[in-house]
Order: C-alpha cells, then sequence, then structure tokens
C-alpha cells in the first residue's frame, strides 16, 4: 500500500427491509461462499440493476473505490442518508461490507455515534483504560497518558463516575479526548462534535490537525458544517446516494458538494427586464427541501446581459414588514468581491449554510450598483417567501432587528 493509509476498491453493503439476510441459513452460507470465491451472489435478481433497490432491501453504498493517504485529513460531505455513517462504520469493522475490500494500514480509533464504545457501568477512568486495551496498549503506556487525556476531556471532577451518569456534552468531550490520545493512526470522526459547546469543538479540530500534521495520523472526518470541514481538512469526498460523485481538494469537494444541491428544489422565483443594464435580471431561492431555519439556503441572481459592465456589485438583502433588512449580503461594499457582467447569461450565487429566521412572511430585496453607487436597479420588494412554524431549530427567535450589525455565515459563488 505503500503511503495509502486505506484502500477501499468496490465496496458495496445491502441492507435488507426488515429481513436478517436471506432469512435462511442455508441461504446465508450459500452467498457467503460464493462472495470469498469471488463470485456473484446466487441469490441476487438477475436483468436488473441490482443497486436499484426494492421494497426488500436498499444498497447503503454502491460500488465505491477510492484512496486515503497516509496523514490526510479527509472530508466525507453529503446529505443525510448518502451513505457516510454507512462507510464509517466499515471502516471502523462495526459492521461488514456486502461486497468489494478494504485494505487499513494501522489501527483505528473511532469516534461515531454518542454512546458507541463506552461501557455504561464503568467510570471515565475505567474506560480510559478499556479503549486503550482495545487498541492493544500497555497498561504502563495508558498511564503516561491518562493525565493528558482527563486534563483534555476537561471533566476531572468526574472522571471517576460512571459513565452513564454523563451528559451527552461530557461523553463527546472524554470520548473525543480518548480517541485523540490514545496510540492509532487512524483517527475517525463522524457528527459527534456538534454536541459540543463552541470552545470544545474549536479545541478538537485543533487537536485533529496536530494530530496529522504532527504526529502523521490520518483524521477522518463528517461533519455539515462546511467551515469546519473547510479548515480542518486538506482532502475531501462528497457521497451522493451511496456513490461517490467527486474526489479531490477539500476546497473543490465542497464546491461541488454545494453546487449539486443549490441546483435541486428550487422553491420560487421572479424575472424583470432592467434598461440601465439593458439586462434581463431573474433572481430564485434555492433550498434542498424547503425553506427551514436550519437548512441549507441560497439565493441565484441572474443576469442575461446584451452588453459589458464592469465591477458591479450586488445586494441581496432579507426582511419583512417591520424590519427593513434582517440580513444584507453586498458582493463589494461588505465582501470585496468584482463583479464583471459579459454578454450572455451570467450567475451570480449568494449561499448560506442556515438562514437563522423565526416562523413569519418575509421580503427579498435585490439592489445592483456600480463603484460609485449609482443604482441600476433596486426592489425592496423582488420576491416573498415563508418560514414555517415547524422549520424552526429548537423553536428559537433568532431574529436580530440591527441593520448592518446582524452577521450569518455566507459566501459567494461566481
Amino acid at each position: 500500500m505503500s503511503n495509502k493509509a486505506i484502500q477501499i476498491e468496490h465496496l458495496s453493503k445491502m441492507y435488507r427491509l426488515g429481513v436478517i439476510n436471506n432469512g435462511v441459513l442455508f441461504r446465508d452460507i450459500q452467498t457467503w461462499i460464493a462472495l470469498k470465491r469471488g463470485k456473484e451472489d446466487p441469490h441476487s435478481k438477475i436483468g436488473e440493476n441490482k443497486y436499484s433497490g426494492d421494497k426488500d432491501h436498499f444498497w447503503a453504498l454502491k460500488d465505491i473505490s477510492f484512496d486515503i493517504k497516509q496523514g490526510d485529513r479527509l472530508g466525507i460531505i453529503g446529505k443525510n442518508g448518502a451513505g457516510k455513517s454507512t462507510l464509517l462504520k466499515i471502516l471502523s469493522r462495526i459492521t461488514t461490507p456486502t461486497e468489494g475490500t478494504i485494505k487499513i494500514k494501522g489501527k483505528v480509533a473511532s469516534l461515531l455515534e454518542v454512546g458507541t464504545g463506552f461501557h455504561q457501568e464503568l467510570t471515565g477512568r475505567e474506560n480510559i483504560y478499556l479503549n486503550g486495551a482495545i487498541l492493544g496498549m500497555r497498561k504502563r503506556r495508558i498511564d503516561e497518558k491518562i493525565g493528558e487525556i482527563i486534563a483534555f476531556s476537561g471533566i476531572e471532577h468526574h472522571i471517576d463516575t460512571p459513565v452513564k451518569r454523563y451528559s451527552s456534552g461530557m461523553y463527546v468531550r472524554l470520548a473525543f479526548a480518548v480517541a485523540a490520545h490514545l496510540d492509532s493512526d487512524i483517527l475517525i470522526a463522524d457528527e459527534v462534535l456538534a454536541v459540543g459547546d463552541a470552545e470544545f469543538q474549536n479545541k478538537a479540530l485543533g487537536k485533529m490537525q496536530d494530530l496529522s500534521t504532527g504526529e502523521g495520523r490520518t483524521v477522518l472526518f463528517v461533519s455539515h458544517n462546511m467551515g469546519a470541514v473547510k479548515n480542518l481538512c486538506n482532502a475531501g469526498v462528497v457521497i451522493e446516494k451511496g456513490n461517490i460523485i467527486f474526489s479531490g481538494t477539500i476546497t473543490d469537494a465542497i464546491k461541488e458538494y454545494k453546487n449539486e444541491n443549490l441546483h435541486k428544489g428550487t422553491l420560487t422565483s421572479n424575472k424583470v427586464f432592467v434598461p440601465k443594464l439593458n439586462a434581463e435580471l431573474e433572481a430564485r431561492i434555492v433550498t434542498e427541501s424547503g425553506i427551514s431555519s436550519f437548512m441549507p439556503f441560497a439565493v441565484e441572481v441572474i443576469l442575461n446581459a446584451q452588453e459589458k459592465k464592469q465591477n458591479i456589485s450586488i445586494q441581496v438583502s432579507i426582511g419583512n414588514d417591520e424590519i427593513e433588512s434582517i440580513y444584507c449580503f453586498c458582493s463589494a461594499e461588505m465582501d470585496n468581491i468584482k463583479l464583471n457582467m459579459d454578454v450572455g447569461v451570467n450567475k451570480y450565487t449568494c449561499y448560506l449554510p442556515r438562514l437563522s429566521l423565526a416562523a413569519g412572511i418575509y421580503q427579498l430585496r435585490i439592489g445592483i450598483t456600480d463603484p460609485f453607487f449609482f443604482f441600476y436597479y433596486n426592489n425592496n420588494n423582488f420576491l416573498s417567501f415563508s418560514v414555517p412554524e415547524d422549520a424552526i431549530e429548537n423553536g428559537k427567535l433568532l431574529n436580530l432587528p440591527v441593520y448592518g450589525l446582524t452577521y450569518i455565515q455566507h459566501e459567494w459563488i461566481v
């Protein structure tokens, strides 16, 4: 494998719905023998796409192949149900693949679902020794590291309490500290860091970066927080419906993921002709599955121009009847991005990882100016949209009625 930490070849995983394997021991043995010999499963259906699935089964992963180099920090990106967690469970040897092979060089430490890997009746200290023993470490070696593990977790006062009495945050703190400090060559971390507070998340991300750059460990990281993925990882893969649709640098992977999702589920749009620009302006709201306070949200601005314009600025703002602007995103004034408009179709996208709005009706406002703030176009109610009551994260009202001071993470894609 040379410098490859993980080599994945033609990996597939099938789950049967409501049925354990084939339902008959003899058929299970036949399937196992056939697969071990590299032959086709005698109980698979003939004459159809085996990955299509039916009411009895579905394929969580479909014939994926890629390599992970030693020391890489790989971000695995995809929507819920894409197959990310299934892949990590196979790599962690929690479950076995239906087809394909995996070659792993070194010991693996996994941080998957909250509650995985600890014995509920043992104390935090005892679980540290248990996890070390599972990785093949001697007690003397664990003794050398236990002080550092406890200090990093920040739960010194509760380390001798059974973990069944820990909160989810305490559990994740200790689980990450154990996985990061014990002797392993590969660290696998699923979305569990979302449970911790912001301070610990930053601490954990910094530790994973140090493990990779300083100690040469390989890190596999799954998260829906694109900012965290971009800051930590140097490589990325995008998974959709069990298939890898992109593999490359983390910057390109994130861009591919956003572009894939932005063009699905267009909610609403409006179109006008702007005489001063000699162009047709269209703006539309694009979401994955309807507008909510915690799902990605994007505004696409499309200019179909008949002449060129240099250094234009696009302003996108969101407000309601009571507040003129709750959020405002200006490509030039706030984000220092210079936009040019060429003859033909020009598309500019303002992408928001999450839309922190309370339930209600909102107006999307579009403005287009030049460097001297000459307005080619300004509309305070280009189109309207609503956020329903059941789409609010934890019932929080996240509006902040302060123009120019309300910040929300966003990115311009040109």
